[in-house]
């Protein structure tokens, strides 16, 4: 058995992660719902959400047989909305051609909506004791310290590397549980103790072997990605208002907030009184300038500009997926961060400009 594998396992036992609720139990759906909210998500936000969406939908038929909206209802505030978008997908997927049951090799898993190599290593090793290599985020950062490899691990050099380190690194006799307290063990050293930020060295069981630390090259590694200035949008959201009411659509299934609750969006410059009128087929007063809202995704940064208009509906909606809602009531729907932002502070904080 690999160093790494020996230490670890036996590491676990006092040290590891075992009372999350997704733990102890073999269900492939289970897993996979909690290895999907966890991309990108600590675990102590995807707690919550794990735990009401396996209460609303506790099989995999259930969520097949669901409405997007309801899921993305349940998805909101977490972010990365495709991951719930894909969720929807591949519980379709499992029923209509897997005959509803989780498919039990990484390499099927692998080809389901969402899910990459080592989210289904991840399911295959926790649902299926499967001797599969795992290598999410943290342990990119394991390794690339324990082994001393320089270069950003996102590039296809660098990864395919610790492909090959992740491989050579599993433990040989995985009987008895140890590929899962393996894997478990690693996901909760990343999370605990070799962290991004002020790591825990002094309390690694990898210590004496790790390149970085007799390096003195924690603080270096893993390298930092290329910089690069993220381009700036901005929007203007139309917070529309009518009998104490707002105007929400639903965004188109593709792109940003795909499927998402969000405000009439035009272009900054563009006429919001003419844009109601001629595209609505509402009447507007005057828009009221809001305080602008800044956003940050991965690739882009974006600028929100508010305008809060009070409006009379004339011609009716043309779009056909439009609801007049209470403010409250829209932090219940699918609606992305900023807009569950906007909604609070416009509307139901102390300090509201208007109230709803």
């Amino acid at each position: 058995m690999s160093f790494i594998a020996s230490r670890l396992i036996h590491w676990h036992t006092d040290h590891g992660r075992h009372h999350l609720p997704w733990q102890r139990n073999r269900d492939p759906y289970a897993i996979w719902l909690s290895e999907i909210m966890l991309q990108q998500t600590q675990v102590n936000t995807v707690i919550p959400y794990y735990t009401r969406f396996m209460q609303t939908f506790p099989t995999v038929a259930s969520l097949a047989q669901a409405p997007l909206d309801a899921v993305l209802a349940l998805w909101s505030g977490l972010g990365y909305y495709s991951r719930a978008r894909n969720l929807h997908r591949t519980a379709q997927r499992i029923m209509q051609d897997h005959q509803g049951q989780f498919p039990a090799t990484r390499e099927i898993i692998q080809q389901l909506p969402g899910i990459g190599r080592s989210t289904a290593a991840a399911i295959a090793v926790f649902a299926f004791g499967q001797r599969e290599a795992i290598l999410d985020g943290n342990v990119k950062r394991i390794l690339t310290r324990y082994f001393g490899i320089s270069g950003y691990p996102g590039e296809a050099k660098v990864q395919s590397l610790l492909w090959e380190k992740a491989e050579e690194s599993l433990p040989v006799d995985y009987s008895d549980g140890a590929i899962e307290t393996y894997t478990q063990a690693l996901m909760d050293l990343g999370a605990t103790v070799c962290i991004r930020k002020t790591p825990r060295c002094e309390v690694c069981p990898l210590q004496s072997q790790c390149a970085a630390f007799q390096q003195q090259r924690v603080d270096q590694l893993p390298s930092a990605k290329p910089r690069k200035a993220l381009p700036q949008k901005e929007i203007v959201f139309l917070l529309l208002m009518w009998q104490q009411k707002l105007l929400l659509q639903k965004r188109a299934s593709s792109g940003i907030w795909g499927a998402l609750w969000c405000p009439p969006e035009i272009e900054t410059g563009t006429d919001a009184i003419h844009y109601c009128q001629h595209q609505l087929g509402i009447k507007a007063h005057s828009p009221l300038e809001l305080p602008v809202l800044d956003h940050q995704f991965t690739h882009f940064k974006l600028r929100i500009h508010p305008r809060l208009l009070q409006v009379v509906p004339d011609s009716g909606i043309t779009k056909p997926e439009s609801i007049w809602i209470n403010p409250a009531d829209a932090l219940e729907q699918g609606i992305p961060a900023p807009v569950r932002k906007l909604l609070k502070q416009n509307f139901l904080s102390d300090n509201a400009i208007h109230s709803a």
